[in-house]
């Protein structure tokens, strides 16, 4: 079974974090959401819109090993907590540098940028980062996938983004099986 890291900072965009966590655990996909927060295991990470959610586990210690992808939820609160937080470079650098998929959404591709992994790259973003990723090839796609690079624009896109992933650690078969119970349009 693919195994999925979400670290999830103050100020996440929800339905960027809860829609693909939600459709990668309903394809079968084990996603443990790791709080930022000093004391996790003890509070909530409380996102943009106020709506509060408990992490599985506290981020630190968390490496790369034992999994297969991570995913930064975007937000503009959220993004600038995930790029003040060395431990979330540091991430980003083990898994790039044991060819791991990378996942971002929204303004998170400029979380990205601050661990050197975007020079050269074809990525999307929210138009509102845009100028922050100079270094790329950014395009107004919804969706787009640079070898182990995954990126999308925005809250709009969490599906399309959520069943590209799934395509990517699964199966195209098993993203059609999900998308029944769901009639997103893909």
């Amino acid at each position: 079974m693919p195994r999925v890291l979400m670290p999830l900072a103050p100020g996440f965009e929800e339905i960027e974090a809860l829609a693909v966590v939600d459709i990668l655990r309903r394809a079968g996909v084990e996603v443990v959401v790791a709080g930022t927060a000093k004391d996790t295991k003890n509070s909530l990470i409380k996102g943009k819109c106020a709506i509060k959610v408990a992490p599985d586990e506290p981020l630190e210690g968390l490496t790369a090993k034992g999994f297969d992808m991570i995913v930064l939820p975007g937000g503009k609160d959220g993004t600038d907590n995930l790029r003040g937080d060395l431990r979330i470079r540091d991430l980003l650098k083990d898994f790039s540098n044991q060819g791991k998929y990378i996942a971002a959404i929204c303004a998170a591709p400029t979380v990205l940028k601050d661990a050197s992994l975007t020079e050269g790259r074809t990525i999307t973003c929210h138009p509102s980062v845009i100028n922050e990723l100079i270094d790329a090839n950014v395009i107004e796609d919804r969706v787009v996938v640079d070898d182990k690079l995954i990126t999308s624009q925005g809250p709009g896109t969490a599906l399309e983004f959520a069943f590209k992933l799934v395509e990517i650690l699964v199966s195209k078969e098993k993203a059609e099986e999900v998308n029944q119970g769901v009639l997103a349009r893909l």
